[in-house]
């Protein structure tokens, strides 16, 4: 029983996070290769497939609350989808330890930005 509870309890806060626009993603990323002892590649696709139904939910509330920019979009999609593909193609095609160390440095340095924010 025990097997299946800390997974569960992860994906459930990490989905409450990922609802706040906190990233939730990217911290179940580190439970499962930190904690779980998940391959890096599998944890990659399984938070993949993890936020397509969490990405969707929250892209539907925020339409409903009219928190969505159109013109935004349009410049951000496109773009945002050719980023995902080249960086779908490196990770599939560089050896992963690569990524590790630059990873962790921009994981330090996005959580010390959102720590170190001013109000406005």
């Amino acid at each position: 029983m025990t097997e299946w509870l800390l997974p569960a309890l992860a994906g459930f806060g990490t989905g409450i996070l990922s609802a706040w626009g906190v990233g939730g993603g990217t911290l179940l990323l580190l439970l499962m290769t930190l904690f779980l002892g998940v391959d890096q590649t599998q944890a990659q696709g399984i938070n993949l497939l993890y936020f397509l139904p969490t990405a969707g939910i929250s892209l539907l509330e925020h339409r409903k609350n009219g928190y969505l920019d159109r013109e935004v979009m349009r410049a951000a999609i496109p773009l945002g989808t050719l980023a995902a593909l080249a960086a779908a193609w490196a990770a599939t095609s560089v050896d992963i330890t690569v990524f590790r160390k630059p990873f962790g440095i921009f994981l330090l340095w996005a959580g010390a930005s959102m720590l170190l924010q001013k109000k406005k």
